[in-house]
């Protein structure tokens, strides 16, 4: 598929994916849905990687939602086609093996929303505004931000934020905890390159390890979580990065990490 929405940079061990339907407020319909899950596979197996940025084209949106002209002609069963097909994309960019950080610079609402909390991180600008308005629309949100919301900053305020259709500024979010920081709005793909070169620094097989137990342990008991952290640790123990993290430490000098 030949990219129309969605365009992929690569810069030293950081890539930036970024939406741009600028007429449409880089809104989701099909295609993007598709280019995006296209870019995501293609970064998977890119081994320069070690964190993701994703935003969205312009200083007004991120993504300000789904396109309603698509939604509007949904039934039954292709509503449900419609929220599988899209959850299925953003899960697999929740389980990108790498840091993903959404670089929200306005707005991100209803599909954009839940694209930013499928991120592992969320660095918003001062101009940023997050929500979930479907309820306005005689639905609800459809690609995880039911879950993933409540998840994140807890069942109260994400209902709060379902059920009246409410958006929020970006200082509200990061009070909540649905954004990391906010910066900004000049300074938003800096601060983000910032963080993701912060995140390149380290190990990137511990990086990877790190993620699944962290989200490993959101899906599971509190039990299998820990049992699955520890064979993670176990297996961190038998790599070459774990051997030279040690030995720089012990040298004093800055660790060589080469993903093995």
């Amino acid at each position: 598929m030949s990219e129309k929405y969605v365009r992929t940079e690569v810069s030293g061990s950081t890539a930036t994916v970024t939406i741009d339907r600028q007429a449409k407020l880089n809104a989701l319909n099909p295609r993007v849905v598709a280019e995006l899950d296209a870019a995501f596979g293609r970064l998977r197996d890119d081994g320069r990687v070690r964190a993701v940025i994703l935003t969205g084209a312009g200083d007004k949106a991120f993504v300000a939602g789904a396109d309603i002209g698509v939604l509007a002609e949904m039934g039954t069963l292709t509503g449900t086609e419609v929220s599988r097909s899209g959850q299925e994309v953003l899960r697999r960019i929740e389980r990108f093996p790498r840091p993903v950080i959404a670089a929200v610079g306005g707005y991100a609402l209803g599909g954009g929303c839940e694209l930013a909390l499928a991120c592992h991180l969320r660095v918003a600008s001062e101009r940023a505004r997050f929500g979930l308005p479907e309820v306005g629309l005689g639905i609800i949100p459809g690609y995880g931000g039911t879950v993933r919301l409540a998840r994140l900053v807890g069942l109260g305020r994400a209902v709060e934020m379902i059920v009246t259709g409410d958006m929020i500024g970006a200082d509200k979010a990061a009070e909540t905890g649905l954004a990391n920081m906010v910066v900004p709005h000049a300074e938003l793909m800096d601060r983000a390159r910032a963080l993701a070169a912060r995140i390149a620094r380290n190990a990137p097989v511990a990086v990877e390890m790190a993620l699944a137990s962290a989200y490993g342990a959101v899906e599971s008991t509190m039990d299998h979580a820990l049992e699955f952290e520890a064979s993670l640790f176990g297996l961190l123990a038998s790599t070459d990065d774990m051997r030279e993290g040690m030995a720089a430490f012990l040298e004093k000098r800055k660790a060589n990490f080469e993903g093995s």
